[in-house]
């Protein structure tokens, strides 16, 4: 009889453990605890796994909370040849002839680990999945590792087809799972926690040699100039469409706007609008860019981000591989993240600990050319106001949460230049003192909104202190959406355009729930607080106070739906496209380079098939993006994440030869 095993892990996310994973192993029977709470919040899942001979799984239990607190009851069982399982989405039921493998909604990351043996004993490196899809591996190199439990050798394998990006796990060898590791976080096996840093900065570097061959495949150069012909070009002075005419590239900029019948000259590259309409890179005004985002919102018509908090150095070298071409991806515009130390503080770009040394991180971030700075949740608000003062002196601005036990009045007074997010806005005027943001709180409390009167004084009051001090807000309206809104089981309003063309992994995550609305009441609370918040925003925007377009959800396809939902708002689908790229670039004062296409500017464009004045949902089929000059079809891009693509390119009429 096998001997009862356990196996355990920390959780580290911005080199702070943020929770842990516990296996214990008897016979084919795994039974696993995985909780983390990081910036107050984060799954809690208690798990129950069966294996057959194969380490295919028989029955798998899956209960606890996901992120934000939606309950998780997932079963898969499998008998002959019928595997049942029940998830978010509903109950499935497959019969199964071949060797198969379920892939559970909700499991830990020690699934990963079941995943890779499976494929390993199967002999091939790809096997059919359940409920839908194909599993498959690639192997990476073997690398030797340090820890409590002596040196070890772990190789690397990339599971694909679960979601767009590939999960890459190290196994020791014994097949057992010694860490799940990106970029930003690692799952790895306790007493080996001194490797995290180098680990994840090779899983930087993987993830790195991925992008770039992708860039290669996908980045078209041309020697010559490129002319764009028979397209109508977004002009932001008019809001209008112009007639037909064409757009020449030379290098990174606009070389010309030309007639339509302006004659080719020798050695271009000719490309046919098809009456399409060309519209202006867009901005998103709030990421956490990665590697992974950066090409996505690329191909999305994003051309320049503001990033609003991430890991310093990742970020540096992430620039940097854009801007010398080696990856795809927009400019970026860089928020210096400081945030205060407590038992539920975020993990990335800053922490301090006093007055005196948030404002060394101020003059950090000044000193490295960043945009302006975010305050996040945990920041003593006693602090901003000398934060805000040494900002500004070294011509940065402000923007950020609401610190927990303060509201937005306060942060107005204390020199705050913009609010971020609808809800930290909106909460200040339904909390009681000392009651605590820095949890899953900032979120649920927002069930408070219905009742709330938008006409009373304490609202008005915040109102008026936006608009006579110009202070600007971020409302990532998305994000609340998909809080208040997504439901097990349904298809998310704002993922009904592109649902179809996604990835069956994304596509069962996308149909979970976020909160748990299953109290009485909730259910309604939720969906009339989002319809409150919208009320906020037109509100700002009737009294002219400047929004801006950001998601918090990583861009690309939520980008798009951020831009509908202002619509929701008052505004019409012209200023929404005018506010995306020239409101935008004026706002970050780089109007003289980008958000319009006029001579002499940067070549950052997109091209769609319709008319986005008439149906602003014509954004969503983009058939080619521009972006410093370079080209690219989204039709190319989107396959190498799983996504089917939605519209054809252009067609190339006469095209010079390209750039090695």
């Amino acid at each position: 009889m096998a001997m009862a095993e356990t196996f355990n892990y920390s959780v580290i996310s911005g080199e702070k453990k943020v929770g842990r994973l516990t296996a214990e192993t008897n016979g084919d029977k795994t039974t696993i605890d995985y909780d983390v709470k990081n910036n107050g919040r984060g799954p809690t899942i208690a798990e129950s796994i069966t294996l057959d001979s194969a380490g295919l799984p028989t029955e798998w239990t899956v209960k606890g909370a996901t992120t934000f607190g939606s309950k998780v009851a997932e079963h898969f069982i499998r008998k002959g040849t019928r595997g049942d399982w029940t998830d978010s989405t509903g109950k499935g039921h497959s019969t199964i002839n071949a060797a198969t493998i379920y892939l559970a909604q909700s499991g830990s990351p020690w699934a990963s680990g079941i995943y890779i043996r499976a494929l390993l004993k199967s002999g091939g490196n790809q096997l059919p999945a359940l409920p839908g899809g194909v599993l498959r591996f690639e192997k990476g190199e073997t690398i030797a590792v340090q820890g409590d439990g002596g040196p070890l050798q772990v190789t690397r394998y990339d599971l694909i087809g679960i979601d767009l990006d590939p999960v890459t796990i190290l196994l020791d060898p014994a097949n057992g799972l010694f860490a799940s590791v990106n970029a930003s976080s690692i799952v790895v096996r306790a007493g080996y926690e001194g490797e995290e840093k180098r680990l994840r900065g090779m899983a930087a570097s993987w993830e790195s040699q991925r992008f770039v061959k992708i860039e290669h495949e996908v980045a078209h150069h041309y020697a010559g100039p490129i002319r764009i012909r028979n397209v109508r070009v977004f002009d932001p002075k008019s809001s209008a469409l112009t007639a037909p005419l064409a757009v020449l590239v030379q290098g990174k900029v606009i070389a010309a706007v030309e007639a339509l019948d302006s004659p080719a000259t020798p050695g271009e590259t000719t490309i046919d609008g098809d009456g399409g309409t060309l519209i202006a890179g867009m901005y998103e005004m709030h990421a956490h860019l990665s590697q992974s985002d950066a090409l996505l919102e690329l191909a999305a018509g994003i051309t320049t981000v503001r990033d609003m908090g991430n890991d310093n150095e990742v970020l540096a070298k992430l620039i940097q591989q854009i801007d010398s071409g080696t990856i795809g991806g927009p400019h970026v515009v860089r928020s210096g993240f400081i945030e205060g130390k407590s038992p539920f503080n975020a993990n990335g770009g800053i922490l301090v600990d006093s007055q005196e040394t948030a404002i060394d991180a101020v003059r950090w971030y000044g000193a490295r050319d960043f945009w302006q700075i975010k305050i996040y949740n945990s920041m003593n608000p006693a602090w901003v106001p000398a934060m805000t003062k040494e900002a500004h002196l070294l011509g940065m601005r402000v923007a950020g949460h609401i610190p927990a036990f303060s509201n937005a009045d306060a942060m107005i007074e204390a020199g705050y230049d913009e609010i971020t997010h609808i809800n930290q806005f909106s909460l200040g005027w339904v909390l009681q003192p000392g009651e605590d943001t820095r949890t899953l709180f900032r979120l649920t409390a927002l069930k408070r909104l219905p009742s709330l009167d938008l006409q009373s004084e304490k609202v008005q009051h915040t109102v008026n202190m936006m608009v006579e001090r110009k202070i600007a807000i971020d409302p990532t309206l998305g994000i609340h959406e998909q809080l208040t809104q997504r439901r097990d089981g349904k298809i998310p309003p704002g993922a009904v355009d592109y649902f179809d063309h996604m990835p069956i992994g994304w596509r069962r995550d996308e149909m979970k729930a976020l909160a748990d609305t299953s109290a009485p009441g909730d259910d309604q609370a939720y969906r009339q607080a989002f319809d409150k918040l919208v009320a906020v925003v037109r509100m700002l925007h009737d009294r002219g106070v400047f929004i801006v377009f950001g998601t918090d959800t990583g861009g690309s396809f939520t980008y798009h739906r951020e831009l509908e939902l202002y619509q929701l708002a008052g505004m019409t689908p012209a200023e929404i496209l005018k506010r995306a790229s020239f409101d935008s670039a004026r706002y970050m004062s780089q109007d003289q380079r980008m958000g319009s296409i006029e001579k002499g500017k940067l070549a950052d464009f997109f091209l769609i098939p319709g008319d986005p004045i008439k149906n602003l949902k014509a954004i969503k089929t983009i058939s080619m993006v521009v972006k410093d000059g370079t080209v690219y079809f989204p039709s190319e891009v989107y396959p190498k994440f799983g996504i089917q693509p939605f519209v054809a390119p252009p067609k190339i009429v006469a095209a010079a030869a390209q750039k090695p």
